[in-house]
């Protein structure tokens, strides 16, 4: 059964206009929004399975239509990106679905055309590319903590709606999201990766700054929108503050954005074990076994 196609053209109440207001009118924004209460684990993992099982048909879809999509995903540091990431590869096929979460550039990679590290990992045919930061990193980052000229930001401004209207043209089906989170809920976030002992190694130098400059990123955000919320590509910000809300909201986004059909094979059916003719096993005590310690 065809999904119904979501009008991408139309901008969202939570799209462009939301996002002009990221710094000082976004968190009293957030803090003059109603609290909702908290999701149910049961009722979070009941849906978070049926979005599953759907993200699984437009993988059937992606590979048989021979469909290439890039799924974009930035936004304020613990926002909540690699936390949807993660729940929308964990049931996907990583031959068909990738991600990519690049380090900082080389020496080389600085030297060559901008966009170029990045068309590497751009998507064939039958595939879904979801890039954990993108080349929005010259927007944000390297915006506010000087890693760039004034000259290579205004640059990348000019050609960075070009470039993806290229994507576009080219049959690439480009979606961005920048998730949003109010200060005092990246805050509660932080503090927790500060004493969780196996959340050390998200909280990083270049995290630590984002908060220092909290309203330098917002300026560098709203600019960027203001040159690349482009109607071939336009920007879609999430609500960050509930994680798991907003996991469900971006799963649920992207796959009405993809006008795909349910083409689920056929149960399969196991054949028989293929019977014992005469094979001797080789001694057990001939192999080295992991010890068993539970």
């Amino acid at each position: 059964m065809a999904k119904k196609k979501t009008n991408t053209s139309k901008k969202s109440n939570s799209g462009s206009k939301t996002a002009a207001g990221d710094g000082k009118a976004e968190a009293s924004a957030k803090s003059a929004k109603p609290k909702t209460r908290k999701m149910k684990n049961k009722i979070y993992e009941a849906e978070l399975a049926k979005k599953q099982v759907e993200l699984v048909k437009l993988q059937q879809w992606i590979k048989f239509k021979g469909l290439k999509v890039v799924v974009l995903f930035e936004g304020r540091d613990a926002a909540g990106k690699g936390g949807s990431i993660k729940r929308i590869t964990q049931s996907l096929s990583p031959r068909v679905c990738r991600v990519v979460a690049l380090p900082a550039p080389t020496e080389r990679e600085r030297t060559q055309w901008y966009f170029q590290r990045y068309v590497t990992h751009l998507p064939a045919a039958g595939e879904m590319v979801l890039l954990d930061r993108s080349w929005y990193n010259r927007a944000g980052v390297e915006r506010v903590m000087g890693f760039c000229t004034d000259e290579e930001y205004q640059e990348f401004l000019r050609s960075c709606p070009e470039f993806e209207r290229m994507l576009v043209r080219s049959g690439i089906i480009l979606i961005k999201y920048w998730f949003s989170v109010s200060d005092e809920e990246q805050e509660r976030r932080f503090q927790g990766r500060i004493y969780h002992p196996t959340k050390h190694w998200k909280l990083s130098p270049m995290d630590l700054q984002s908060r220092s400059r909290w309203l330098e990123y917002s300026k560098a955000k709203d600019e960027m929108f203001a040159h690349t919320d482009i109607k071939q590509a336009p920007w879609y910000v999430v609500d960050g503050d509930d994680k798991k809300r907003a996991r469900l909201n971006v799963i649920s986004h992207l796959l009405s954005l993809i006008d795909y059909q349910d083409i689920s094979p056929k149960p399969v059916e196991l054949p028989p074990r293929q019977k014992d003719r005469g094979y001797v096993r080789p001694p057990i005590s001939d192999q080295t076994f992991v010890p068993e310690i539970y």
